[in-house]
């Protein structure tokens, strides 16, 4: 059984930080991408980062310079390190494990940043 599991996530004030985590099993995690996702209420959900089984990393604009998005696959996990935290950050994190045309996702974190 395929799971991904995120947690991390809580409520910050705006320039903080936080760092999620997102937990594989079931899966040869070292030959899957990897990306985090978010939702904000009455939004589409969007890719924040993304990173590719050989390492090659990508980003939302929104996000260049403040989010760092890494990989353990000793520990099958992976990591979104975001920094400088804005209100609009707000929104539910998901993680998601893709190879082809298989995916998987997590049931997502909750991510608040507010005064």
């Amino acid at each position: 059984q395929v799971q991904l599991v995120e947690s991390g996530g809580g409520l910050v004030q705006p320039g903080g930080s936080l760092r999620l985590s997102c937990a594989a099993s079931g899966i040869s995690f070292r030959v899957y991408g990897l990306g985090w996702y978010r939702q904000a209420p009455g939004k589409q959900r969007e890719l924040v980062a993304s990173i590719t089984s050989g390492g090659n990393t990508n980003y939302a604009d929104s996000v260049k310079g403040r989010f760092t998005i890494s990989r353990d696959n000793a520990k099958n996990t992976v990591y979104l390190q975001m920094n400088s935290l804005k209100p609009e950050d707000t929104a539910v994190y998901y993680c998601k494990a893709s190879l082809g045309s298989v995916e998987y996702w997590g049931q997502g974190t909750q991510v608040t940043v507010s005064s």
